[in-house]
Order: structure tokens, then sequence, then C-alpha cells
């Protein structure tokens, strides 16, 4: 009788977590500076820019991470009807069916909501100044890659970064126009990428006194 172990899941989803992986790279390297050249014409500052950009991509992962909660906790009680493994296997079978129907996820809802969150951050331009939507692309392409991103075992996350925190080199890389002898940071530009509390791609900050 073959038994369930952690390896064989983690096997099953290599390929799917270097897809995973590349695909952030990608939209930091591209599809972010995509989302910059949108928003230049309504906001001045760079700075306010990136702030935005960073918040975007916080919001659409706690986005995403809510709508597959809700939808794994349904997911599990159909399939729990014929299931005859153990609960290991079950929630294998889960991670699986969604990862194989992600159709089930309703995106739209989620980058509404993100949209909506950033209307009422008060750390934000008034949507009187700015209109979300015109990043909408961005928030869909993040909210779809952090939903993918929960079908994983383990999961990937992002860490979420504070203004004024001290500076951790193997978390983040510092943004070009830092201040290179500064020992704290002065805000986000782009989230680190996390695996069970190891950082997998590193995140970009600007430090400054």
């Amino acid at each position: 009788v073959r038994t369930w172990s952690p390896a064989q899941p983690r096997r099953v989803s290599a390929s799917r977590r270097a897809c995973l992986i590349a695909r952030f790279n990608f939209v930091y390297a591209k599809e972010r500076l995509d989302a910059e050249t949108r928003l230049r014409p309504f906001v001045c500052h760079m700075e306010m820019v990136q702030r935005i950009i960073y918040i975007a991509a916080v919001e659409s992962f706690r986005a995403a991470k809510m709508a597959f909660w809700k939808l794994k906790i349904n997911v599990k009680e159909t399939l729990a009807l014929d299931h005859v493994g153990g609960p290991a296997s079950l929630e294998v079978a889960v991670l699986d069916y969604i990862a194989c129907h992600k159709e089930l996820y309703d995106v739209c809802c989620s980058v509404h909501e993100v949209i909506c969150s950033m209307n009422m951050n008060p750390k934000l331009p008034c949507p009187a100044e700015v209109d979300y939507a015109v990043i909408s692309c961005l928030i869909r392409e993040l909210c779809c890659l952090a939903f993918s991103m929960q079908t994983l075992i383990p999961p990937l996350d992002i860490a979420f970064g504070v203004d004024g925190e001290l500076f951790n080199r193997t978390m983040y890389y510092r943004s070009f126009d830092s201040d290179f002898t500064a020992p704290f940071v002065a805000y986000h530009v782009w989230p680190a990428l996390m695996e069970n509390g190891a950082v997998i791609v590193k995140g970009e900050v600007v430090t400054k006194k």
C-alpha cells in the first residue's frame, strides 16, 4: 500500500512552482513598469507612483488569499463526500482540483475589492485624483498569481513591509536612488516573495536618512 508523504506533492508541484516564481519576476520586470507609465500622467512624484504599486501588490495578495480560502472550504466539503484517504491526501486533492479549475476563481471580484481598498487607503491619493482602475491589468495579474501560489505545498506569499523598518539585505535590494548608508527603509517598491519564512525572491526598497 502506497502511503502519502510530504515529498510527493512537492515533486508534483515543482514545475508549477518554478513557473509561478518566473511569472512573479516577469511582473516585477515588465508589468510593474507598465503600471508606472500608466500612473505618471496622474501622479507627479515617482515615490507616490511606487507606493501605489506596492500597496496594489499587497492588497492583491490579500484579496486573492481570502478568495482562495473561501473557495477551498467549499471544494473540500464537496470532495470529502467521496474521498477515501486521510486528511492529508484530501488536502492535496483539494489543492490539485483548484489548480486545475482556476475558472472557479472570480478574479474580477478581487480586482474590484483591491481598487476599493486602495480608494480608502489614507496613504494614497483620493479617488478624485487617481482612478486606480488604470492599473487594473497589473492588479488582475497579481491576483491570479497570488491565487495560484496558494495551491502549492507549501504556498508562496509576499512579505509585508513597514516604512521605517531596519533594512534587511537578505530580503531586499536597495533601489538605485537610495542612500546606501541609510539603515532604515523609507518606503517599499516591491515585496519579497517568501516560502515558509525563507526569501525566494528579494524585494526592492528605498532607503533614506
